[in-house]
């Protein structure tokens, strides 16, 4: 009797034998791919909920009435300041920024231009912000004979963010469908009209996230405002004068920040008191960072959804 017509099924299941094999092999690398990478992924943030649990006992612990005053001994000038120049240097930035990355994504045309504005931009981000504490020092202090002040550190700190907004908005267009774009051109609106009501409301959210990363690296910054905003303080809250130098709204005047008073507490802060005051600015500095990002994370969601809304 032949055997011959058994050596077909043989080879089929030798076939299938090795496909199954591979494919258990497959799953097997990828559940340890994914066992990993969410290991690392857990590490970081229990290294994260640690470092901040950290900073905020250390704060609790060193709280006293008078660090938190607006004293020579406190730091209630350094946080108001902190706050100011923040806002100083987003009012600068978010617009130069979201139009640049308007212009990029919408307007400009794919060339030698456009190649030489995201070099720039890839450059200007991977910048030491020593760097450009350097730069602001040499263009906002010296070239414009000008003494320390908030101003030139708004200034140095735009140009830290500019970069950030203007990649996360140049994304947020390219990743939007092209149907929102062609469904409100279609209906008759200019080029003008559907970026400013179709297309900008709908991608607020990626921008607001760009402009909160901004905003945490104005609130941490140090080595760029140690030669722009300066290392003293002078507020006077009964003076209200705009053009007077001790006037707390007057950008014109040196401001010492959080970060920045947490730096000298820690190098050259003599005393007890001085540990204590790093340690409640930099529980502060912390805390003012999470709050203002959960903030902007609700903006942004009640923004997108009233949007979502008009639009549906």
């Amino acid at each position: 009797m032949s055997t011959q017509p058994a050596e077909p099924m043989n080879g089929k299941m030798s076939d299938l034998r090795f496909i199954d094999g591979g494919l258990k092999r497959a799953r097997f690398a990828d559940k340890t791919a994914t066992f990993f990478f969410y290991f690392i992924s857990a590490a970081f943030v229990f290294l994260l909920i640690a470092f901040t649990l950290y900073v905020v006992w250390g704060g609790i612990k060193a709280f006293k009435p008078e660090v938190f005053s607006f004293g020579p001994q406190g730091i209630g000038n350094q946080f108001f300041n902190t706050v100011y120049l923040v806002v100083l240097s987003l009012l600068i930035s978010v617009p130069i920024g979201v139009m640049a990355g308007v212009y990029m994504a919408e307007y400009a045309t794919p060339g030698k231009v456009t190649n030489t504005l995201r070099i720039a931009i890839e450059t200007l981000s991977s910048l030491p912000s020593i760097v450009v504490g350097l730069f602001g020092y040499l263009v906002f202090i010296i070239m414009v004979h000008s003494q320390w002040n908030l101003f030139s550190g708004a200034l140095a700190v735009s140009v830290l963010s500019l970069p950030l907004i203007t990649s996360t908005t140049y994304d947020a267009f390219k990743a939007l469908p092209e149907g929102y774009k062609e469904g409100s051109l279609a209906l008759g609106a200019t080029h003008f009209e559907t970026i400013w009501h179709v297309i900008l409301p709908a991608t607020v959210g990626p921008i607001v996230t760009g402009v909160i990363l901004a905003a945490g690296r104005g609130f941490g910054e140090a080595a760029a405002l140690l030669y722009t905003a300066g290392m003293s303080t002078d507020i006077n809250w009964n003076v209200w004068d705009v053009t007077s130098p001790t006037c707390p709204l007057n950008p014109f005047r040196p401001g010492e920040t959080l970060s920045l008073q947490v730096w000298a507490a820690r190098t050259e802060g003599l005393g007890s008191g001085a540990m204590d005051t790093a340690a409640a600015a930099s529980a502060v500095l912390m805390i003012m960072v999470l709050v203002f990002s959960i903030g902007a994370r609700m903006v942004s969601r009640y923004i997108s959804r009233k949007t979502e809304g008009e639009n549906s």
